[in-house]
């Protein structure tokens, strides 16, 4: 029985490997590469090479930086804006959470970030060590803000995490703060269950 020839096929388990791409999604995208003009996969593979090469963690906040040629630390955008509030910080769990913060109503945040690198999960064995929490209490002692706000979930694994290092930071001086949970913008409460409703009324504010 006929079969991909070895070079398609490694390239199907490459594919396989992406969150959510199945078997038979990674042979659609593998069959528009071969099919394709040879300049669409020459930039795709140009462009994951120089991912790979280039991007890196910054060394103060963990979020995406671009690695010029030689240099082996490196600080994001974000991190070499003087015009950023170096007083109040966010702690997010990934880096893409960085973006969304952002792009968010309002100008988005004008502070700094500190990405964790992932929550508190010690079924998976995922503890202090694995995070990026010393990282970030080394750079509480150089500059230290006046405000920290836990952009973590409301999951089991969020609030594990934030109750751990809300201690910490406080016996450092710092004023800890989380994000305000509850309903979303034009749901109705039909929808909502009965702890998004319990967090709504505990965040509630003067109009």
């Amino acid at each position: 029985m006929a079969d991909y020839p070895p070079s398609f096929t490694d390239l199907l388990a490459a594919l396989r490997q992406l969150p959510s791409v199945g078997a038979r999604s990674a042979e659609r995208l593998a069959l528009f590469l071969v099919d394709a003009k040879p300049e669409v996969g020459a930039r795709l593979a140009s462009a994951l090479v120089a991912v790979a090469r280039n991007i890196v963690p910054c060394r103060d906040c963990g979020f995406y930086a671009e690695r010029e040629e030689g240099e082996s630390e490196v600080l994001c955008p974000i991190c070499r804006d003087a015009g950023r509030d170096g007083s109040l910080w966010c702690l997010v769990e990934r880096a893409d959470d960085v973006v969304k913060f952002e792009k968010a109503a309002g100008g988005g945040f004008r502070g700094l970030y500190h990405v964790l690198g992932g929550k508190l999960s010690p079924l998976e064995g995922i503890g202090p060590e694995e995070l990026r929490v010393a990282p970030l209490l080394a750079r509480l002692g150089t500059r230290p803000p006046k405000e920290v706000i836990l952009a973590l979930g409301t999951d089991v694994e969020g609030e594990t995490t934030a109750l751990y290092l809300a201690p910490l930071l406080k016996e450092r001086g710092v004023a800890v703060s989380r994000l305000a949970t509850g309903l979303p913008a034009g749901g109705g409460l039909e929808f909502a269950d009965s702890v998004t409703l319990g967090y709504a009324l505990a965040g509630r504010r003067e109009i």
